[in-house]
């Protein structure tokens, strides 16, 4: 780093004054790594695509603050909303990260700490390990952000879903009834109870971006089911919520089904997903039902 007119600042200084300048004008030179009191050479923020949401992934976004390529070959990320870290397992070789750029890695959830409190997000440290060229490598810890509260979300979803299963097995019949004239068709949520002495309540079911319900057939709402109930299946009439010719092609989430429950002392979403086999169907019916007629 040049410090012009320094020379000239400096005459006539005292040599305490002028060690310091000097030390300031050539950390740069010198690549001595950055101290607590410096901007970090990466920043972390956490992220989440649909294509994760219907994993229980997450995405760690890495951004490199400096001029300089950097190499990174490990990276966690720690929340007390979790049972362990959060962990990318890196290539071989590591990712590059360009000067001045993000790149963003996929990073599966382990299971939640269901019983953090609400507030336990607040603090989230990464944990890095990454090197510049021709310099040995560094391990850091920073804090990292988490401007959309995916942990949060992700962890709340996991324990109301870990509930709701103690209460009552809930899947997708992989079978599709398509009414005669294809434009709407019939899947079945069955609902096996598991002797839990709480209940469950299915407030209401949301649509999603590839399926809807029909008007005139509404879904059901406030469904409560109890220790010792029978099996129960849910008739859900469905229609393509969108026909665009990139509906089916580009879906991610179309087929995963949003409950809207309560058990206990929890309330928020748990999502059903279609097994291959019927989601397969759901696709050919959605592009056949999409198909003007004539």
């Amino acid at each position: 780093m040049v410090c012009r007119g320094w020379r000239s600042f400096a005459v006539g200084m005292a040599v305490a004054v002028a060690m310091p300048l000097l030390a300031a004008c050539d950390s740069r030179d010198s690549g001595s790594q950055p101290t607590r009191g410096s901007a970090a050479p990466i920043t972390v923020e956490i992220n989440q695509s649909r294509d994760q949401y219907g994993k229980m992934a997450i995405l760690i976004q890495l951004t490199n603050t400096t001029d300089t390529p950097l190499t990174v070959t490990g990276a966690q990320v720690d929340s007390s909303l979790f049972d362990g870290g959060i962990s990318w397992q890196p290539s071989k070789d590591g990712l590059e990260l360009p000067p001045q750029q993000p790149k963003s890695i996929p990073a599966e959830l382990p299971a939640a700490a269901c019983g953090a409190p609400a507030d336990a997000s607040a603090t989230i440290k990464a944990k890095l390990n990454y090197s510049e060229s021709s310099k040995e490598p560094v391990e850091e810890t920073a804090d990292a952000t988490d401007p959309y509260g995916v942990l949060a979300r992700n962890a709340s979803e996991l324990c109301l879903a870990a509930e709701a299963a103690a209460v009552a097995t809930m899947v997708l019949d992989p079978g599709l009834e398509v009414a005669a004239d294809g434009s709407t068709a019939v899947v079945r949520l069955v609902v096996t109870p598991a002797g839990a002495t709480q209940s469950l309540t299915i407030e209401s079911i949301d649509g999603t971006t590839l399926l809807a319900e029909t008007p005139s057939d509404p879904w059901p709402r406030n469904v409560t089911i109890a220790s010792g109930d029978a099996v129960r299946e849910l008739a859900l009439r469905i229609r393509p919520a969108r026909c665009d010719p990139h509906a089916v092609a580009e879906d991610k989430v179309g087929t995963l089904l949003p409950l809207r429950v309560k058990v206990g002392e929890r309330q928020g979403l748990v999502k059903i997903a279609a097994s291959p086999e019927l989601r397969g169907r759901i696709y050919d019916f959605v592009t056949a039902a999409c198909v003007p007629a004539g």
